[in-house]
């Protein structure tokens, strides 16, 4: 996998860096600024882009805005954002795009996760932060939307829009497939999406679902 790295803390980007090399990746690029980033992805063949939403000259959201003018120009492109803070409105639009990922900082520590959402992104799948994800859920407005779903449901729903497959949930909640397809079957149903997506329109779906839930 080929890697830009956009971030301006130079610790962290040079940390980024270690990290993915030494996971047996090639970093292509890095750089500290928005306009550093465009250029290499206009002169570098990436597979993925790693971003902080915050950078320089304002460090309001040009990293942010840089990511959308790269999976706009560049769709095959994966974007992974990383920020401090709990930022929805950058997520949920990105989101839409396919082959983006969205991630608190914190999670670069737990490194073995960390790769794999960056690989999950860079194949065209989702990564939506663990706690993105649950802000939304746990909104006042998706109180009537979601409850009609178990615990254990909604527990699977929070795993399905930070983009894992059945696979993946049935290893993080120890459970069987064929158990974690009858809950994912189940939810869906209950919350009136089509059960006939997967993968990144399955994240999508869920995350309609919530952002529309979330503006009425």
């Amino acid at each position: 996998m080929r890697v830009v790295i956009a971030e301006d803390q130079v610790l962290l980007r040079e940390g980024l860096t270690r990290l993915f090399q030494d996971a047996g990746h090639e970093v292509v690029a890095s750089t500290g600024d928005a306009d550093g980033l465009l250029r290499a992805v206009r002169t570098r063949d990436a597979d993925l882009v790693v971003v902080d939403v915050r950078m320089p000259p304002s460090f309001s959201d040009e990293g942010a805005r840089a990511a959308t003018e790269i999976k706009q120009t560049y769709p095959s492109v994966g974007v992974l954002v990383l920020s401090q803070h709990i930022e929805t409105t950058h997520a949920i639009t990105l989101v839409a795009l396919g082959g983006f990922g969205y991630l608190l900082k914190d999670r670069v520590l737990d490194v073995d996760e960390f790769l794999a959402a960056a690989q999950r992104v860079a194949e065209g799948g989702s990564a939506l932060d663990p706690q993105v994800v649950a802000s939304l859920i746990s909104l006042p407005d998706q109180k009537d939307a979601l409850a009609g779903l178990t615990d254990r449901e909604r527990e699977v729903l929070e795993l399905m829009a930070q983009g894992l497959t059945n696979t993946g949930i049935a290893r993080r909640l120890f459970l069987s497939e064929r158990t974690v397809e009858a809950h994912v079957r189940n939810l869906l149903m209950k919350l009136d999406i089509p059960t006939d997506g997967s993968g990144h329109r399955r994240v999508l779906a869920v995350l309609a679902h919530l952002s529309a839930t979330q503006a009425h």
